[in-house]
């Protein structure tokens, strides 16, 4: 049932990115249709399919920076419709510079007014239609986050809020407090705990996407301290904003229905960048798969005469922020290679919980050569389709290996993994001691930009040519 869920989910992600160019397409094309009744002189030429292979990236691109691409939780319909009043006019201004930088001189003016109104309504009916089908989505149990509460006699109302509103997809795995009618109101269905209890050993334990500081009488000690804490788990805090005026360099101001609250981002908080990377994640990946799906075949079959069992090999990793999903790769391994795996645990080279062996008697001689190369990890492009990794980003790890991480190592789960990252460009890198490694994965996460991920892609590629590693 779970991976049923989870096949849902991704797919879902999947099925809306084609909807967001569909709507799009339409769009476009409705407005062509109406500038074409009252403008006499339209003439539909090659200008207009170019300006809509141009429209298709960028629009994309808005609907992240603008938090479109995510289907709001607690959000009212006037803030979505304003939130694509800003989107469609800062279109509008890219449609003209389009026009003028590429000397579109049959494209017409009305077109781009018409795109951006039509545009506007066509997306809010559909972000609404989204919205409500999200909603009965998330009332059903699904597509949840984990919620950690901090609260005192006046959190009720908030709290009632989100145990009343199933559609918003929040689950409250436990409340730290000491007011007795906080505990008395919510122990009968929510674990209550007084504020002293350790609350990172919680955060370490279950997986918890935010954690909702929602008391009164602030606690700016406490409040510091859980913004540290946060920030080595890689766990977003939000603190009501009425609360303190705090400041510090990471937030932004977000809201929960109606209640603002400051949220501390612990990733790169460069929302246009940072669109562009999941833009691009999708269309590298698909391009990519399209140009070596014919290789697939010979692989496969290289695979299946060198040795026994499945061509893909199947393992379950960790991901964004604790949760676990299936890897894709082509087997380079015998069969049995996990129970050979517990009787050469003595000839680990890898200190941590990692295991590397450099000559590794498990590895097929076909399966040495797609490591050489790194042909093995191509599947690996359908799970940055499914959302579940990003082309560049730390590897995920095995599920045990987390389990012996400290609390500093699982920093590295707050953003997507990757297929590769700057240990896998790094010389010699199965010499690399663990702390070392988890270093530069938290470095990368600290310092991320485009610039970093596209040096990152193609150092790989150096890497890959000459062959290092094992």
């Amino acid at each position: 049932m779970k991976s049923a869920k989870s096949f849902f989910k991704v797919n879902a992600k999947i099925f809306q990115r084609i909807l967001d160019v569909l709507v799009t397409t339409v769009s476009f094309l409705i407005a062509c249709y109406l500038t074409s009744l009252f403008y006499s002189k339209f003439v539909f030429t090659n200008e207009y399919i170019y300006m809509l292979l141009l429209i298709i990236p960028v629009w994309a691109i808005l609907t992240k920076t603008n938090s479109l691409a995510q289907i709001p939780r607690s959000r009212t319909y006037l803030s979505i419709f304003f939130s694509l009043v800003n989107y469609s006019l800062l279109g509008f201004f890219a449609l003209l510079l389009f026009k003028y930088i590429f000397q579109f001189n049959t494209f017409s003016h009305y077109l781009i007014l018409n795109f951006s109104v039509v545009n506007l309504f066509v997306m809010f009916a559909y972000r609404i239609t989204l919205f409500k089908f999200a909603k009965l989505y998330r009332a059903s149990g699904h597509n949840i986050h984990n919620l950690v509460v901090v609260a005192d006699d006046n959190s009720e109302e908030i709290i009632d809020k989100i145990l009343d509103h199933n559609e918003w997809g929040y689950r409250i795995v436990m409340i730290f407090s000491d007011s007795k009618h906080i505990r008395n109101t919510y122990a009968p269905m929510i674990k209550v705990l007084p504020e002293r209890s350790n609350i990172k050993n919680v955060l370490k334990v279950d997986i918890i996407d935010e954690v909702l500081y929602i008391k009164k009488d602030v606690d700016l000690e406490k409040v510091d301290s859980l913004i540290a804490t946060c920030k080595e788990l890689g766990i977003t805090l939000k603190v009501q904003s009425n609360v303190a005026p705090i400041k510090r360099p990471n937030f932004k101001l977000t809201h929960l229905e109606k209640t603002p609250f400051f949220t501390f981002i612990n990733t790169p908080n460069y929302s246009l960048t940072w669109a562009w990377k999941s833009v691009s994640d999708y269309i590298i990946a698909a391009t990519i798969l399209f140009c070596v799906s014919p290789f697939f075949l010979a692989i496969a079959l290289a695979i299946r005469i060198n040795s026994n069992g499945p061509v893909i090999f199947k393992q379950k990793r960790v991901g964004l922020r604790g949760r676990q999903f299936y890897i894709y790769k082509f087997r380079t391994m015998v069969q049995n290679a996990e129970e050979l795996k517990v009787k050469l645990m003595d000839n680990n080279e890898s200190d941590g919980p990692t295991f590397k062996i450099k000559n590794d008697p498990r590895v097929t001689s076909v399966g040495r050569f797609l490591r050489k190369t790194s042909m093995d990890e191509l599947p690996q492009l359908f799970n940055v389709l499914r959302g579940e990794m990003s082309l560049i980003g730390p590897r995920p790890p095995l599920p045990n290996e987390v389990n012996q991480y400290e609390d500093w190592h699982l920093r590295r789960l707050s953003v997507k993994p990757g297929i590769t990252c700057t240990w896998q460009i790094v010389p010699n890198r199965n010499e690399v001691v663990f702390d070392k490694w988890m270093k530069l994965d938290i470095q990368y996460i600290e310092d991320w930009s485009l610039t970093s991920d596209w040096r990152l892609f193609f150092k790989t590629i150096k890497s890959i040519l000459i062959n290092k590693g094992y």
